[in-house]
């Protein structure tokens, strides 16, 4: 009988994209990947320090497993991920549970690390790849063609690190200078997911539009991936505003694999704020490249990530912020109440927004988009959408849900539809954040 891991993920589709890569290595080493913690015999926490609120919910997991390994004192638990890389020997000394701590370089390490544990030793692993050009295939060579696929799509990391250093942001220490990996290196990994059946794939990278290899620029790639046959869908997180340019605007318009879903975080609507933040870029800058966009994409649906209550932050700051969202009209807004993080500049200008009036802005902003995305919804009603199945919907019956290229949820009462199957969609209906239909057109997806 096979042992079984459970993998904890909190934070981004990059910590996804490595928890994947941790099962996989799991599965070689006659692991079975189980959802029921009690079951397991090795436990991984695969952590995220961007945010305050994450780094607490991993130390109160870490005090849920301690009667796991009370009953079973063979339980092995590791914590991975950017807190590991933050915390690193800290987490050992502060839960005596823990066997095992790694950083986001040495994950591939995982069949080493535990064998060390079972040897009875617990295992610090926090140093990075050495780092001494921009170009590096931080994904080791045998495990290119062995990436997973969950359900119809899969992820590939095409960057690592950042090199911006926002005064508000972690992610420099805990994931490193940014480095890029060789176009072929990435086609190869995509050609492979491809012919193991995702249909959509996800370019990911802290800061995922800066990617360059030589003259071979985030362009170039995103142009040659969109010609790999039996792909139906391509999308990218997150891109920086700096590198984000009118010639990828029109790309994204030309390329119909390309979705209509754009993800560029502002932060801040004040250039004051901005400043302070170290974005390189004004709040005028911003909207042009989103007006430009619009213009030659009229489709195009936009996400964001904002931040309430950095230090410092009046009113008047907060006000600009509520007019870009007023102006933008976002479909998704990810909002995140300022939390000083450990080395950052910004950690050194002091707190100093109390925390109700972070709250209330806070509020204020899930106000105004609850409004803009309801109004956006109903917009929906009675038109038709291309859908890709993904999933079975967790509590309805026979429904199935999926994503149109904009990336809305869908959900559809249909049993003869399966994952993968990509649809034309009549929308009926809207729920809080969603939208219901009914399929329109016969299934098109192995057509």
């Amino acid at each position: 009988m096979s042992e079984k891991a459970y993998i904890q993920t909190f934070g981004c589709q990059m910590n996804e994209h490595d928890s994947f890569r941790m099962m996989e290595i799991l599965a070689k080493m006659g692991f079975e990947v189980t959802d029921q913690p009690g079951q397991a015999s090795l436990i991984l926490v695969n952590t995220c320090s961007v945010r305050q609120n994450p780094e607490n919910r991993v130390y109160s997991l870490l005090g849920r497993l301690r009667p796991l390994k009370r009953r079973n004192p063979d339980l092995i638990v590791g914590v991975g991920g950017c807190v590991a890389q933050q915390e690193g020997e800290a987490i050992l000394e502060r839960e005596k549970l823990v066997d095992m701590v790694f950083g986001p370089d040495n994950f591939f390490r995982l069949p080493e690390m535990i064998e060390s544990v079972r040897r009875g030793e617990r295992v610090l692993m926090t140093q990075w790849l050495p780092h001494t050009r921009r170009v590096q295939n931080f994904i080791p060579e045998e495990w290119i063609e062995s990436g997973h696929v969950e359900g119809c799509k899969a992820y590939i990391a095409i960057t690592k690190g950042c090199d911006n250093f926002c005064t508000f942001c972690i992610v420099p220490m805990t994931r490193g200078r940014e480095v890029s990996r060789e176009p072929e290196n990435i086609l190869r990994e995509a050609r492979d997911l491809v012919s193991r059946g995702a249909r959509e794939l996800w370019l990911l990278g802290q800061n995922v539009n800066s990617y360059r290899v030589g003259k071979f620029g985030f362009y170039e790639l995103l142009t040659a991936v969109t010609e790999l046959e039996g792909l139906r869908r391509l999308r990218f997180t997150s891109p920086h505003p700096n590198d984000w340019n009118d010639r990828l605007s029109e790309l994204m318009a030309a390329r119909a694999v390309v979705c209509n879903y754009l993800h560029l975080p502002f932060q801040a609507g004040s250039d004051r704020i901005l400043k302070l933040m170290r974005r390189g870029h004004t709040r005028e800058q911003y909207l042009a490249k989103i007006r430009y966009l619009k213009t030659v994409n009229p489709r195009i649906e936009i996400g964001t990530d904002l931040i309430v209550g950095f230090p410092t932050e009046t009113e008047e700051d907060f006000r600009h912020t509520l007019e870009i969202l007023e102006e933008v009209q976002f479909s998704q807004v990810y909002t995140f109440k300022y939390s000083p993080r450990p080395g950052t500049k910004a950690g050194a200008m002091g707190d100093d927004v109390p925390r109700e009036v972070k709250d209330e802005r806070l509020q204020r902003v899930l106000e105004l988009q609850d409004r803009i995305t309801a109004k956006q919804l109903r917009g929906f009603v009675g038109t038709v959408q291309e859908v890709l199945i993904d999933s079975a919907h967790p509590r309805e019956r026979r429904a199935m849900n999926g994503r149109t290229d904009g990336n809305r949820p869908v959900t559809i009462k249909d049993p003869a539809l399966e994952i993968g199957d990509l649809v034309m969609v009549r929308i009926t209906g809207v729920r809080p954040h969603s939208l219901v239909g009914e399929v329109d057109l016969p299934v098109a997806a192995n057509a």
